[in-house]
């Protein structure tokens, strides 16, 4: 497959997953927000802020500043405007290689997220969520299981990974908060299976176990992280009797057992600086992934996920 195609469906992938799980980021702290009058509104907006990697703020920061910088403004990267754009842009530049279904509902993404941008902001996040699930299933229907699709579900799964780290860092910065853990677990599309999985039993600790380690919920960062192992595997060309020649599947692989086989309490007890540690195996793999397979004449230059 050509570099460039291969390229611009990792990054659909990612784009996508991006725009899926800032606005379940959002939901789940302006919900937080709403319901608890006793949070202190800056700070908590600047930690989640600078959970989502946005370091220049602006003196006055509030729940209007966070829908800016990570909803509306097509100029910040991090925002869903900003990565439905660049989906969709990277979606016309793979335009022979994708069902004329998936192109259509990318491009009708693009087309009414203006008219959503003028939602409520619970409405708007409804609706990204609605619309990146229908281009999911779209693709899961009518891609073949080529490289395309995997380096489609690579891009997706090293994005739902680190977004989902980004989250429970969000949630555990929040923790004082009640409804932080339930909230962030039905932003998942987490919380009738959680019940289920223990019960009915409601515990931050569960919770927190549920979303980083239960190999069964796709959404949980070993399932992620598994499923980015399978891509990689399937891409890999020849066995090995030994080691990997991949780093992207060792730096993936690593993080999965460090996580897997270490204590949960030893994660949990500082929860956010093992999310961080686990965002820069994310970007170092996506980095491997980039340097191993689009450096070729036509590949584009990224950094951070973004175009230069």
């Amino acid at each position: 497959m050509l570099s460039r195609i291969a390229e611009s469906l990792f990054w659909i992938g990612r784009y996508l997953e991006r725009a899926d799980d800032t606005a379940r980021i959002l939901d789940v702290e302006l919900q937080v927000l709403v319901e608890d009058p006793m949070i202190d509104e800056e700070h908590s907006c600047r930690q989640l802020l600078k959970v989502m990697g946005i370091e220049e703020l602006p003196s006055v920061v509030n729940r209007w500043t966070v829908l800016d910088l990570l909803a509306h403004n097509p100029d910040s990267y991090s925002s869903i405007a900003s990565t439905v754009d660049a989906a969709r842009e990277n979606a016309r530049g793979a335009r022979e290689t994708l069902s004329t279904d998936m192109w259509a509902a990318i491009n009708t993404m693009w087309r009414g997220l203006p008219s959503a941008r003028a939602m409520r902001s619970t409405d708007m996040f409804a609706w990204v969520r609605n619309r990146t699930a229908m281009i999911a299933g779209i693709a899961d229907s009518t891609m073949t299981r080529d490289e395309g699709w995997q380096f489609f579900v690579l891009g997706r799964s090293i994005e739902r990974v680190d977004m989902t780290a980004r989250l429970l860092s969000t949630a555990s910065l929040a923790g004082e908060a009640q409804l932080a853990w339930p909230t962030t677990l039905r932003a998942c599309g987490a919380y009738e299976a959680f019940i289920r999985a223990y019960r009915g039993v409601e515990a931050d600790g569960l919770a927190a176990e549920f979303l980083l380690l239960d190999r069964w919920f796709p959404r949980s960062v070993v399932s992620a992280l598994v499923e980015a192992e399978k891509a990689l595997s399937t891409l890999e060309a020849g066995g090995r009797r030994s080691g990997f020649s991949d780093e992207a599947l060792r730096l993936l692989g690593r993080a999965r057992t460090e996580l897997e086989y270490r204590p949960l309490a030893e994660i949990v007890y500082d929860l956010p600086t093992e999310m961080e540690r686990l965002q820069r195996s994310c970007a170092a793999a996506s980095e491997s992934v980039t340097s191993r397979y689009f450096s070729l004449a036509e590949s584009r230059v990224w950094s951070e996920g973004v175009t230069l």
